[in-house]
């Protein structure tokens, strides 16, 4: 081999050494989740700013607020819950400064202007568009409030010039019982310190915008700019109880999802290694290096790491698999016409982009809708997910092909195909002849069909009994129970779980936390907190937990998967044809449908977490689909018999079938890892991940396809005859013939 493209062989065991040495270096630094780090809790009680008496909708508008407040904490992935009727539990990952945190989270920001007087000039209602971060004629940091009524400004502008005190003094959230300008004009634009933003001269009339001049820090600044985007609270927020949230369960959680992430991912490579060989072993570096990049990137742009995070990235690894063995199985069957290794290089990889281009694009239309509709930790998800499809371009794919060519092109390899990639001498020869040779999918496809019909159909009955939905999506009971001397938990424990159904416990130092899956009503309610008070003289706090906010989260759950679908027929049909369009989202629709019939058949619990899983299977779904759609195009267009649909599809069918049967063991065995050796908290969403990409390999390889076949002959016999045609000749027996 040449020494150049001997250099070639460095850039591998370079990437390598990267991904090992510095791997304990992102870990460390990783932002977790609260399920895996911990934080701060806090419970507030809600109540009218006024006498009004308070509605269900005054307090889910509170915690839309409290949601865009948490953005200004700089966190990821918050848990936020409405009990009762009146009550919002908090928890946020990672945090430290609970003062802080709490000071945000209960300011009204309210914005008033007022005269030196404290008398109410202007309330925000003059004020329109974003507050933006700016800086004065110092370069200090302030904040520009913009007008929206400049002529009531004007108004109140030119009234106060001529006062003795003619000064305008802006406030945040005003107590007439607490601020005063004279009390606090010293202090006023310290935010530390008092309420009192800026307090301005006015000399003359004007009708601009308003810039906030104080002793700001940056981080003030910043802070204030989005609390007063984030809306004024709509409520008044009494805090009940706070605590940190203890992560000892969450760290055992972490070290098994790692773990099984590592076994996954060796068995996956060595997969890899044992089929293509010296090609496997170069993705194998190359996938060992986008693992250790897609941390990397995650931890840059502040991500927070979840369980459903982690198992995003284990689902990306078997994705990412696909653009090499697509690629590899493209050059094996180049080498299988007799084409010499270089030529059979680049013919395979041209060939192979087009696909992997098109899956990878309606995976991410999929991780961008869920990004977009997603909250909390499907967020989180949706995020490793896209920054994965990036990685698997610009590493699985632009990487490999980039040392592969460079080796390909020293002409080492040319007589030594097996080491190369895998390739046999039968299989040169072609006279390896298996099952996959002899797959017919279009003669047995009506049976096919009907019989998936009717089991959907049959199915379907389960879900008379409805599904075995989580506390998040019908409500629940939290119990908080306060330890003593007196109190043996595991005895209380053992009572609640005979006569309800525990769906979760969480131990803290002072206290235990238990969450039944029953809404108790008020005589229940009394008697548990009877019970203990006799059996353990100890008080307990029962809060009923609403499913507003889950109702909400499944119906932009029901948005993204029609948008999900709408996109994909778009592109689909753009890139191909409307028939591939329509055949794929059948398909998809029949993975979706198993899975939820899976869930009722076996009552499976469903949580927040499954509406990712779902769009997950989507996304993967539709990759798999559209590598045989492409397959599928290509031999059309270089068939010389436009008619014979059946041959075309089984031709394509069979050269792709090899490839999906590895892409799908791939993908799976990270999720099996997870299943076996992971953590509990996320084995419903991975069983729903496994039911869901068995059903996809079936719909991509059985009903799309032969869907497609029907549309498409359906569309032949159907098709008009050219009025311009010469009619054809009668056949009369006798005379012509």
């Amino acid at each position: 081999m040449k020494k150049k493209k001997l250099l070639w062989l460095i850039l591998p065991i370079i990437l390598l050494f990267i991904s090992i040495f510095f791997a304990d270096n992102i870990y460390k630094n990783m932002n977790f989740g609260l399920d895996l780090k911990g934080g701060f809790e806090v419970l507030y009680e809600v109540s009218p700013l006024n006498d009004d008496e308070l509605t269900s909708d005054m307090v889910y508008s509170t915690y839309k607020t409290l949601v865009k407040r948490i953005d200004v904490l700089g966190v990821s992935e918050p848990e936020i819950t409405i009990e009762g009727k009146n009550r919002i539990r908090i928890r946020l990952a990672g945090v430290t400064d609970s003062n802080s945190a709490k000071q945000i989270l209960q300011s009204t920001a309210s914005i008033t202007f007022r005269d030196a007087s404290d008398n109410l000039l202007m309330t925000s209602e003059v004020l329109g568009g974003s507050v933006k971060l700016t800086t004065d004629n110092y370069g200090r940091p302030a904040v520009s409030l913009p007008i929206k009524d400049k002529d009531k400004f004007y108004k109140v502008t030119n009234e106060i010039k001529d006062k003795k005190e003619n000064v305008i003094v802006i406030w945040l959230d005003f107590d007439e019982e607490i601020n005063s300008y004279h009390k606090e004009s010293s202090t006023c634009g310290s935010l530390s310190t008092s309420n009192c933003l800026s307090a301005a001269m006015v000399n003359e009339a004007f009708k601009s915008d308003v810039i906030i001049q104080g002793n700001f820090t940056k981080e003030e600044a910043t802070n204030l700019v989005e609390l007063i985007n984030s809306g004024a609270m709509p409520t008044k927020l009494e805090e009940l109880s706070s605590r940190l949230v203890d992560a000892t369960f969450g760290e055992k959680s972490l070290e098994k999802t790692i773990f099984a992430g590592a076994v996954g991912l060796i068995i996956v490579i060595l997969i890899l290694i044992a089929i293509y060989h010296f090609s496997g072993l170069i993705a194998a570096v190359n996938l060992v290096f986008y693992t250790f990049a897609s941390f990397l990137i995650y931890n840059l742009i502040g991500g927070v790491l979840t369980l459903p995070g982690i198992a995003a990235m284990l689902l990306g690894i078997g994705m990412a698999v696909d653009t090499s063995i697509i690629s590899f199985e493209r050059v094996k069957d180049e080498l299988k016409k007799g084409l010499p290794l270089p030529k059979a290089f680049i013919i395979g990889n041209k060939e192979s982009l087009s696909s992997i281009i098109d899956a990878n694009v309606t995976t991410i239309i999929v991780a961008i809708i869920l990004f977009t509709f997603g909250e909390s930790a499907i967020k989180g998800f949706a995020t490793m997910l896209i920054i994965n499809i990036i990685l698997t371009i610009l590493i699985m794919m632009l990487s490999t092909k980039i040392i592969l060519s460079n080796l390909v092109s020293s002409n080492y390899f040319n007589d030594k195909l097996n080491l190369y990639i895998g390739i046999t001498k039968k299989q040169l020869d072609n006279k390896n002849k298996n099952f996959i040779s002899k797959l017919d999918i279009i003669k047995p496809r009506n049976y096919i069909l009907i019989g998936t019909l009717i089991l959907i159909i049959i199915g379907s009955f389960f879900f008379k009994d409805g599904l075995n939905l989580g506390v998040e999506f019908k409500g629940g009971t939290d119990i908080t129970v306060n330890y003593n001397d007196k109190l043996n938990i595991e005895d209380a424990k053992e009572y609640l779980n005979k006569n309800y159904n525990i769906e979760k416990i969480e131990n803290y130092k002072d206290n235990s936390s238990i969450l039944l899956k029953e809404v108790l009503n008020e005589t229940e309610t009394n008697n548990l907190i009877n019970y203990f008070k006799n059996e353990y003289n100890t008080d307990i706090d029962v809060n009923i937990i609403s499913n507003i906010v889950k109702k909400e989260l499944t119906i932009n759950g029901i948005k993204a998967l029609l948008i999900a679908m709408i996109g994909i027929i778009i592109y689909v049909s753009i890139r191909f044809k409307f028939s591939y369009a329509i055949s794929g989202i059948v398909a998809l629709i029949h993975d979706v449908l198993i899975t939820f019939i899976f869930f009722a058949i076996f009552k499976i619990e469903i949580t927040s977490i499954f509406i990712a899983a779902i769009l997950t299977i989507i996304g993967y779904s539709i990759n798999d689909t559209i590598v045989t759609f492409d397959r599928i195009r290509s031999t059309y267009n270089k068939a010389k018999d436009k008619k014979e649909l059946d041959i075309i599809v089984n031709t394509a069918v069979r050269a792709t079938f090899t490839r999906t049967l590895l892409t799908t063991l791939t993908t799976l065995i990270p999720v099996l890892c997870l299943i076996f050796l992971g953590a509990s908290e996320i084995i419903n969403f991975n069983i729903a991940l496994l039911v869901g990409f068995i059903a996809g390999v079936y719909s991509s390889i059985f009903i799309s396809n032969s869907l497609w076949y029907l549309i498409e002959k359906n569309k032949k016999i159907k098709k008009p005859k050219d009025k311009d045609k010469e009619p054809d000749e009668l056949m009369i027996k006798g005379i012509n013939y």
